[in-house]
């Protein structure tokens, strides 16, 4: 395999080749968050759509000082029931319409209210005193956020709670969205345990069923297989198949490799899994596997716990992503520098596990331990994978690293 190795970028060109977006569908906006936007959307009004306060207190017309006559109210959801004529005030709250003839809205704390005309009787006149004022103070102007007929949003982009605001004020009960790709994992090994589960001699409790679903879920894929698998070549092939009928995407865990017990590869040439590459330019994650059957996408994972995190986070979750119709260019990528020198692998790129913190000359990025990949803990705390291209000698402490950031 050492002569077959390829860099991480040849990795990924070759399953972004594979990784075709799924159909979308019409999603509630309750149920919105976190799927990935399949289609642009624009506004069909102006937001604002009118001239809204910016305060509680008077519209008036722009002008000197002066006291006005208070004819009315225009409070949220409640228009004021006429115009504003010269020398008159409209009492009016936050967010509620500026009436036609008003040009300013007064702050009430600036404000002074008398009364005329037989004091608190049934003659009485509500009057205001008002400060100076030039048009449009404290006025939301209509269209001020958002023109009618303006693309706020493009496919492809994930949805957070500002998107989700931001569809829901545009009145969209419904939005066309990316599915959440159906995700198997299979973890493989004679050796492993559930949690819980008591431990007998040689054995370890499983962890990586646990994080690659997490994982996958993070991504926005949608679990519905996970399976612990014994090395026998029988159990591995009957397990993977039924995987295969049910994800869009799969991925095993362990028994990559050539070794005597190590049935992954022979179960999915028997299933008729055609290989697109084995082994990666990384470390770690050096005995990484992908192939596709049919429109289905199998992973084959190293089994230490770190590598398999990695090649998950560099390979299948750009796959998930993908098939959900995450554009490209969104993918969370940064540069940070360097926090302490770091040895170059000669013929590997690295993935470095690092904690991040912004400086103001941006961020800078230190490792978070020791980097065995069966070294599980050095993911907590963990921001970013920095990647460190192969080479001789030594990254300096400041130089810049690129990021791909674990969120």
């Amino acid at each position: 395999m050492a002569e077959d190795l390829i860099d991480v970028a040849t990795a990924r060109a070759r399953v972004l080749a594979e990784a075709r977006p799924l159909a979308p569908e019409r999603v509630e906006l309750a149920e919105a968050l976190g799927r990935v936007l399949a289609e642009d959307i624009a506004s069909d009004l102006d937001l604002p759509p009118f001239d809204a306060s910016a305060m509680d207190g008077f519209a008036t017309r722009a002008g000197p000082p002066e006291e006005l006559e208070v004819v009315g109210e225009s409070r949220a959801g409640h228009p004021a029931a006429r115009a504003l004529a010269p020398g008159e005030a409209i009492r009016i709250s936050t967010g509620a319409v500026v009436p036609d003839g008003a040009e300013a809205v007064v702050a009430v704390e600036r404000t002074e209210t008398v009364s005329h005309g037989g004091g608190q009787g049934p003659g009485a006149r509500e009057r205001v005193s008002v400060p100076a004022r030039g048009d449009g103070d404290h006025v939301r102007r209509a269209g001020e956020d958002v023109r009618g007929g303006e693309t706020v949003m493009s496919a492809g982009v994930r949805l957070g709670p500002a998107e989700v605001a931001v569809l829901a004020s545009l009145g969209r009960a419904e939005v066309e969205c990316g599915p959440r790709p159906r995700m198997a994992v299979l973890v493989t090994g004679d050796e492993l345990v559930e949690p819980g589960t008591a431990l007998g001699p040689g054995q370890i409790r499983d962890a990586n069923v646990y994080a690659l679903a997490a994982q996958a879920e993070r991504a926005g894929g949608r679990i519905v297989g996970r399976a612990l698998v014994r090395d026998e070549l029988e159990a591995t092939v009957a397990a993977l198949g039924e995987a295969i009928e049910l994800a869009d995407v799969v991925c095993v865990s362990g028994g990559v490799s050539v070794g005597p017990h190590d049935h992954v590869k022979p179960a999915l040439e028997r299933l008729g899994v055609r290989e697109r590459f084995w082994g990666v330019a990384l470390k770690p994650g050096k005995p990484t596997w992908f192939g596709v059957h049919g429109s289905t996408l199998v992973f084959g994972l190293p089994g230490n716990p770190v590598s398999a995190m990695v090649t998950f986070h560099l390979f299948a979750r750009l796959a998930l992503e993908h098939l959900a119709g995450v554009v490209e260019a969104a993918r969370e990528r940064a540069v940070a520098r360097l926090e302490g020198s770091l040895p170059r692998e000669s013929r590997r790129d690295q993935a470095i596990r690092c904690r991040l913190e912004t400086r103001p000359d941006g961020w800078h990025a230190w490792p978070t331990g020791s980097q065995g990949s069966h070294i599980l803990t050095s993911m907590l705390g963990a921001d970013a994978l920095a990647l460190v291209p192969a080479g001789e000698g030594e990254l300096a402490a400041g130089e810049r690293v690129e990021l791909e950031l674990l969120r």
